[in-house]
């Protein structure tokens, strides 16, 4: 039996209305995404080899995300992505595995019994939305969905089984030629051993079923927003009259490095927002070691792009980062980007534990075996996330538009509202460098913060900031001491400063909550250096 206040709060959510968050207040979120079969186990299940190579189901659920949520709310995050919920394949297992990620849907308009009940998953949006403490906020939810296609073992699938039941709802078999969008459109993913038959989206009932599937859904699991997968693949004018039935906010994936290939799906003649793959690859190009460290590239997308798009470094379809670097300070810095740039932040489950998976099914590791523990990654989104939340919260700071201060080949600074942020692709190593400085947004004699080191800066006549690198290139966020004040941030520094008499600056800050970030407690940044051999 249910506990009486969740009983409660599921009756309510059955009344809550949709749109419970409009596209400018997730603008103000941090997203945590999961894959339900990855995240955790429900409480007494029995702990399983769970072997990744093998593609099957690992025993994650709703209820187990339930129990387990404070592993995200602890860390700051406002928002959950959950993998789709809807019926998937269902019949001997496929070449490529079973489909617990949920991407090979089935029947849509049916829920994925593996995962639970309609129950379970409404006991779980009861739950996100409940307000705990004042420390502890309650989290919108984003759920995954795939509209593009359904999943088959052969060309010729027997459609009687899907949501669509008859062949003239669906594009006729074609390859698809990536260098055609109209092919990419209306040709099937997947290949000839899991071939994925395409919604026809020009058909006139296919428009019809799905706005009424997408309303229903939304409304019966009080769901948020939705995360919408392969939305390249059905035409962009496809998107706004789903997107209007379904009442809440879109996030589309375009699986594309290109900013003008992917922001034709974002607008008001298409979807709210996109997935940020553009500054993804970018990211990349810049911070990955080995690799071109390109900071050009990141700095070109940031030119050409200007809108509320999903920050990420790692999701179900790409390689984990610690895959493609050896460096954990190129994902500190690239993650302190995702975070205090322009768009929605979002981090893929593990990645705060360093997880090193390849591609697809090796970036899909189960969570557990990590014992869910306070890595150095983990304290750092916890800064970021209260750092943003303290912005978003007191100020107008979402809204505000980066402006990159200055860069060179081995970082950048920029400026966004209160905070500038200070970045570099040269690695955890120490370096040798000519000393120079930057010039900041900030009067000569005003103090500074590092949040994340909790280290003071004084302005040098001109404007000028010195940020050094002796202890390797960590990323550093600056503020205004006084505008740090009842943020909860750097407690002990800010009130070291408060308290001095002589108004010179603390060489060395007093302990804070944050100091188990020890990699990060060092003399920081130079934006024009002369680099040593490693």
């Amino acid at each position: 039996m249910l506990p009486s206040l969740l009983l409660f709060s599921l009756l309510l959510s059955n009344f809550r209305p949709a749109c419970a968050a409009t596209a400018e207040q997730w603008r103000t979120r941090s997203i945590y995404q999961v894959i339900t079969d990855r995240f955790a186990l429900e409480p007494g299940a029995v702990v399983n080899e769970c072997v990744i190579s093998n593609s099957t189901w690992c025993g994650g659920t709703w209820n187990s995300i339930r129990e387990n949520l404070n592993y995200i709310q602890d860390a700051g995050f406002t928002a959950i992505w959950i993998s789709p919920i809807n019926q998937n394949y269902e019949g001997p297992r496929t070449a490529y595995g079973d489909p617990y990620h949920g991407y090979w849907p089935a029947d849509v308009s049916q829920l994925n019994e593996h995962f639970g009940t309609a129950d379970d998953l409404k006991a779980l949006s009861a739950e996100l939305h409940l307000s705990l403490t004042q420390e502890k906020k309650e989290l919108i939810e984003q759920v995954d969905i795939v509209v593009n296609n359904v999943m088959a073992t052969s060309l010729t699938p027997d459609y009687s089984s899907y949501m669509f039941k008859s062949a003239e709802y669906y594009h006729p078999y074609c390859v698809i030629d990536w260098t055609n969008l109209t092919s990419e459109q209306q040709c099937w993913l997947g290949d000839t051993t899991v071939p994925l038959p395409d919604l026809n989206s020009e058909n006139s009932d296919v428009v019809s079923q799905y706005s009424s599937w997408i309303s229903d859904l939304v409304q019966t699991y009080s769901i948020d927003g939705l995360r919408i997968d392969a939305a390249k693949h059905i035409r962009a004018s496809f998107w706004p009259a789903f997107a209007q039935s379904a009442g809440v906010f879109c996030m589309g994936e375009v699986f594309d490095p290109s900013v003008p290939n992917v922001a034709e799906f974002q607008g008001p003649g298409a979807l709210d927002s996109v997935l940020n793959y553009p500054a993804y690859y970018a990211l990349v190009s810049a911070f990955a070691l080995p690799g071109p460290q390109n900071i050009s590239a990141l700095t070109d997308t940031i030119s050409q792009s200007k809108t509320a798009l999903g920050n990420f470094l790692e999701n179900q379809d790409v390689p984990r980062w610690h895959n493609l670097s050896v460096d954990p300070q190129s994902m500190y810095n690239a993650m302190s980007f995702s975070f205090l740039s322009d768009g929605i932040p979002i981090v893929y489950y593990g990645q705060e534990q360093g997880f090193s998976g390849n591609a697809d099914p090796y970036n899909r590791e189960p969570l557990w075996p990590s014992n869910y523990t306070n890595t150095s990654s983990y304290q750092l989104m916890t800064t970021l996330n209260q750092l943003r939340n303290f912005l978003v919260n007191t100020t107008d700071w979402a809204t505000q538009s980066m402006d990159v201060i200055t860069s060179n080949d081995h970082g950048l600074a920029f400026q966004k509202g209160n905070i500038v942020t200070i970045l570099t692709n040269i690695g955890a190593p120490p370096q040798n460098f000519t000393n120079t400085a930057f010039q900041s947004p900030w009067a000569h004699g005003t103090v500074t913060i590092d949040v994340i080191a909790c280290r003071q800066f004084v302005v040098a006549s001109g404007g000028y900031l010195e940020v050094e690198y002796t202890k390797g290139g960590v990323p550093v966020v600056l503020a205004e001491s006084s505008f740090l004040q009842g943020s909860g941030l750097c407690g002990a520094t800010l009130a070291a400063l408060h308290d001095s008499s002589t108004g010179d600056v603390v060489a060395q800050s007093s302990a804070s909550r944050h100091t188990p970030l020890v990699w990060l407690a060092v003399p920081l940044f130079l934006m024009s250096v002369s680099l040593g051999s490693w």
